[in-house]
């Protein structure tokens, strides 16, 4: 899972960085405005997503729509 986010001033884009890091979430920083290579970052990413659910699919790694109904169910009748 991939988001592209711009923060609009170098202030939100401390405390975003902040929070990534205190979070240890893997980021690329400083893609730059090059539209080309964002959108080649985010296909990128988008491909490996789907290979991956593709695989997940193939060994039979799923829910069926009965069993996602009632995992929703389940959670509005027990919330944590």
């Amino acid at each position: 899972m991939s988001i592209l986010v711009s923060p609009h001033n170098e202030q939100e884009e401390k405390v975003l960085i902040a929070f990534l890091k205190s979070m240890k979430y893997d980021y690329k920083p400083n893609i730059g405005a090059d539209e080309e290579q964002v959108m080649q970052a985010f296909v990128d990413q988008y491909n490996q997503d789907i290979d991956q659910a593709e695989k997940e699919i193939e060994s039979g790694d799923y829910l069926s729509q009965d069993q996602v109904e009632k995992l929703f169910a389940d959670r509005r009748n027990n919330p944590k």
